[in-house]
Formats: structure tokens, sequence, C-alpha cells
């Protein structure tokens, strides 16, 4: 199965990982910590993205639109999602909440796509385009929330025809039904292969 992780087709997509999301402090943060804390989001998501570099895989960071004035404004339908973040200001721009994680900056090379207005990552942004430009046909994926984002984009690029990966403890969520959503009834519906950080780290550094 090592050969399933081929680094020079492969990318790690990195969501959202704002200081509102993964930072005490951040808007969010109160709502994902103890699921957060119970799998070791925090320990698993450096460990997801040094296993990526280290095996010379695309590092992809897949950001949320981060709210400004304005946003949503005369909208006929934001999401209930998109109306939340227009009440809390959720990764508001030119904010400490709206900067990504200090353990989880872009570093040469990274890829960076433009910000999704939406739950995936594909739809209005260059991420197909970027990932297709690098020869990438393997994702993992990695990053918050379990439910939305990550099952969103991971859907959107099985449609695509991107071979998916899902790391059950590289994310979080609001309560433990919807992990339990994210990977035992959803994820099996459109990922092809769901692991833990650890398995992940084996197959990719060879141990599998």
């Amino acid at each position: 199965m090592t050969s399933v992780y081929d680094p020079t087709r492969t990318a790690v997509l990195l969501v959202d990982p704002y200081n509102d999301f993964l930072s005490e402090g951040g808007k969010i943060w109160p709502l994902v910590e103890d699921i957060a804390t119970e799998v070791g989001l925090l320990d698993n998501l450096r460990d997801v993205v040094a296993a990526g570099r280290g095996a010379g895989m695309q590092v992809v960071f897949v950001p949320h639109r981060r709210w400004q004035e304005g946003d949503y404004d005369n909208w006929d339908h934001p999401n209930p999602t998109q109306r939340l973040i227009a009440q809390r200001h959720t990764f508001a721009r030119d904010t400490w909440g709206g900067e990504f994680h200090p353990d989880f900056q872009p570093a040469q090379g990274d890829v960076v796509v433009k910000e999704h207005w939406g739950q995936s990552g594909f739809p209005n942004t260059d991420l197909d385009f970027q990932l297709k430009q690098h020869g990438i046909t393997h994702v993992i994926l990695a990053g918050l929330l379990a439910n939305t984002c990550i099952e969103s984009t991971g859907r959107y690029a099985m449609e695509l025809g991107y071979h998916v990966t899902l790391v059950r403890d590289a994310t979080a969520a609001f309560k433990p039904e919807m992990m339990h959503a994210a990977h035992e009834l959803n994820g099996p519906t459109f990922a092809h292969a769901i692991v833990t950080t650890a398995e992940l780290t084996d197959l990719v550094t060879g141990k599998r």
C-alpha cells in the first residue's frame, strides 16, 4: 500500500488551520477543544504535515474565507455556517483569529489556494487547478472541521477523480456524533482510505 502514496503525486491538504480554530483564545476553539484534546489534534496535525514534507509531498493550504465587513450582506441564501460567521466574525481578516496557527505556516514550495466561501475547498477557488498543475492524483486531508469542510472537500475531490485519504485523528468537530458520522457513516461512501496519523506516517515512511 505504500505505493498508493507516491510523493510526487500526493498532496497534504491542510484545511483552515486558523487561530480561531486551533489556538487558545480562538473564537471556535472552545467548541472543538474537548474532541481536539481527546484525539491529540495539534500533535497529529504537526505529524501529518511533517511526514508529508519529509516524504517530499506537496503541502497545500486550503483556507476558508476570512470574514470582512460586508460579507454576506444582501445574499439571497447564506448557509447556516455563513450566518454564524457573519455574527461571530470568524477568521476575520487582519486579526489574530484570521491568521494561521504559528505551527502551521506556509513554507517555501507550499501552495496557498484561494479562500473558499462555502465548505468545500474546490468551488470558486484554484485548488483543482493547482493540484493538476503539480501532477497530484492523491490527496490526504487534515484540519477542520471533520463533518463540514473536510468532508465536503473530500467528497468533491473524489468526484473530480482524486484518491482521497481521511486522517481520523488529525481533525475535530463540535460533537462526538459529528466525528462518528464523518468517519464511520459518511467517510466510507467517498474516501478511498480512512487512517490514523500513526498509520499514515507508517505508510508514508515505508514502514508498512
